[in-house]
This record gives C-alpha cells, sequence and structure tokens, in this order.
C-alpha cells in the first residue's frame, strides 16, 4: 500500500505546479482523499479535498480560486493543480486518503510521504 507524491519544485511567486499523488496496492476509488500542507514550525492543515465519486471538493480559503483538486480513479492517481502561487504557499505538501469527505486532518488515515514546494524569487 502506497501513496507516491510528486511535482514539487522550486517556482517563482504567480507560478504554477501540478502535484501528482499515484496510489499502488489499493484501489483509490475507494476513498476520499485529500491534499494537505505542513509549513517549517506550523501545524500540518488541510488544502483540499475531494469525495470518492468527485462530487464534492472543498478548499481551504487561503487557496480558493488558485488550487484545483481533480482525481483519475481510473488512474488511480489523484492531482493538485497550484495557479497563482505564493510565498505563504512554501509548505511540505501530503496526499492522503480516508473513509470519509472531510477536511480535518485527524479524519485521513493513509499518508503519502509528502513533496516539498518553494514559492520564492
Amino acid at each position: 500500500v502506497l501513496l507516491q507524491a510528486s511535482g514539487g519544485g522550486l517556482v517563482q511567486p504567480g507560478g504554477s505546479l501540478r502535484l501528482s499523488c499515484a496510489a499502488s496496492g489499493f484501489g483509490l476509488n475507494y476513498y476520499a482523499i485529500g491534499w494537505f500542507r505542513q509549513a517549517p514550525g506550523k501545524e500540518r492543515e488541510g488544502v483540499s479535498c475531494i469525495s470518492r465519486s468527485a462530487g464534492n471538493t472543498d478548499y481551504a480559503d487561503s487557496v480558493k480560486g488558485r488550487f484545483t483538486i481533480s482525481r483519475d480513479n481510473a488512474k488511480n492517481t489523484m492531482y493538485l493543480q497550484m495557479n497563482n502561487l505564493k510565498r505563504e504557499d512554501t509548505a511540505v505538501y501530503y496526499c492522503a486518503r480516508g473513509p470519509r469527505f472531510s477536511s480535518s486532518v485527524e479524519d485521513y488515515n493513509y499518508w503519502g510521504q509528502g513533496t516539498l514546494v518553494t514559492v520564492s524569487s
């Protein structure tokens, strides 16, 4: 069972990145999935989540209108498109699966390893 996040890197303010999270060993379609982030010295926070059928999505206020979560159950992969990135988006980004649609860290029971996003000029 593995969640493999990728796509992080260094980007200038205003730039874009697309994070991917590939699942293996289980069917991602059985789970709600979410993206979370943790900046240095701060607690892990919810960024976005999406229901099993992709019928429901939720975003943190800080990323609304800039980030888009999606999933491709056929490819067993989830994505986070991040546009107009800001310095305060700098963090390690984690993907996770959970039994129900939720924006709370506590509701997710399996986590990927994280990918670092650095927004800097």
